[in-house]
């Protein structure tokens, strides 16, 4: 879908690091504890996104939050902007082996 939309494709490693480390691979991961939920935003989804920045962020006909496809689109693009790549986000937030959080 990113390639198709003329977007940067990032690395299967980079997207399941983040996947693993924001929600243990669940879609439907919610957190509820947060600032980002305190003030009515939590964070949702495999990459554990608020819908603000992942309606920014969507593909038109990727919209729903909880589909793993649409939420990579939207993190991915958002890591983009804000990283340069997911990939560059995954080695600066120590995804991986080396996992530090944040």
């Amino acid at each position: 879908m990113l390639a198709a939309a003329g977007k940067p494709v990032p690395s299967a490693k980079a997207m399941r690091a983040a996947a693993i480390a924001e929600s243990s691979g669940n879609p439907n991961a919610i957190n509820n504890w947060d600032i980002n939920a305190k003030n009515g935003t939590p964070s949702i989804g495999l990459t554990q996104m608020i819908q603000p920045t992942f309606r920014a962020y969507a593909l038109p006909g990727h919209t729903d939050i909880r589909n793993p496809v649409d939420n990579l689109i939207a993190s991915s693009r958002y890591c983009d902007a804000r990283y340069g790549s997911m990939d560059n986000m995954a080695a600066a937030r120590g995804y991986g082996a080396y996992w530090r959080g944040y």
